[in-house]
């Protein structure tokens, strides 16, 4: 009987280990699942991006088209002969080759300036999933929306109800977002308060207005203060229970709704700044033929 019970004990430990073993890799499959879907997000972004810009350089080539064809039929009206070319033809011609080698260097610098701004922001997400490290957590989540990076914590993780005081747990979190944010000194950040929308009427809190944005501005404090985030680079800012992500009629909607976001702000002038400078190469290079 005794070896018996011994042989089951031993199928049982021999079922356990193998059903963790499945959830690690189970688990493992998950956040390499995740990871994939983040950099298939940032490529359809840039493919959407290139479907407009290609719409564009479209457009632009058929009025391109147009104007030849005008100048064709001037040089038919004025010569008659469709051999002979006069010198003004001849000119208007050479305008409109080189108008249209410029509008396509000019789009193909935009596309490159599009590729290295999504290069970095693929970049941003992986630097940040590695820092955070477990992202099993539900109350941290990382998203890419439009080419745009979101760092989602719940408040259940930073604060306590109806406080804006940010407690010990949470500024390890924070210390981790502000590395990577250190990091990469060509972007800035702002940072969004959220509640639900059961209203709040405390001597500190009028309502959830105040709440939301003395929340925000803790979280910014914190990152200045305590990890050395530049604040030229921060902004915060409240924004009520006006932006939920789930109903707010049941308790684990408006717990999904009482959140902080980072979210990640491109510095615009740079990105303006990198495609002006290509569209004068453009320029340059289609009056010298390239």
């Amino acid at each position: 009987m005794k070896k018996i019970a011994l042989v089951a004990l031993t199928a049982l430990l021999a079922a356990s280990c193998a059903s963790k073993k499945d959830l690690d890799a189970a688990l493992e499959k998950q956040q390499k699942t995740q990871e994939l879907l983040d950099s298939a997000t940032v490529k359809l972004n840039a493919c959407l991006t290139d479907e407009k810009v290609a719409a564009a350089q479209l457009e632009a080539l058929r009025a391109q088209v147009a104007d030849l064809r005008a100048n064709n039929q001037e040089l038919i009206n004025n010569t008659g002969n469709l051999t002979t070319l006069s010198k003004k033809g001849a000119e208007n011609l050479e305008k409109s080759l080189e108008s249209l080698r410029e509008k396509d260097l000019q789009i193909r610098s935009l596309n490159d300036a599009i590729s290295r701004k999504d290069s970095v922001t693929l970049a941003l997400v992986q630097s940040l999933k590695g820092s955070l490290g477990n992202l099993n957590d539900e109350d941290i989540s990382i998203n890419v929306e439009k080419g745009v990076v979101y760092v989602s914590i719940s408040d259940k993780l930073l604060f306590a109800s109806g406080s804006d005081r940010i407690n010990s747990k949470a500024k390890s979190v924070l210390g981790k977002v502000a590395t990577v944010v250190n990091d990469k000194p060509e972007i800035d950040i702002m940072i969004e308060g959220h509640t639900d929308d059961q209203s709040i009427s405390t001597v500190k809190f009028q309502d959830n207005w105040a709440l939301s944005t003395a929340r925000a501005a803790s979280v910014t404090r914190v990152l200045q203060n305590e990890f050395n985030v530049d604040p030229k680079r921060m902004t915060a800012a409240g924004r009520s229970y006006y932006v939920p992500v789930a109903s707010n009629d049941t308790a684990e909607g408006r717990a999904k709704n009482r959140r902080t976001r980072i979210i990640v702000l491109p510095k615009l002038d740079q990105f303006f700044d990198m495609v002006e400078k290509g569209m004068e190469e453009a320029k340059a290079n289609a009056k010298a033929g390239n």
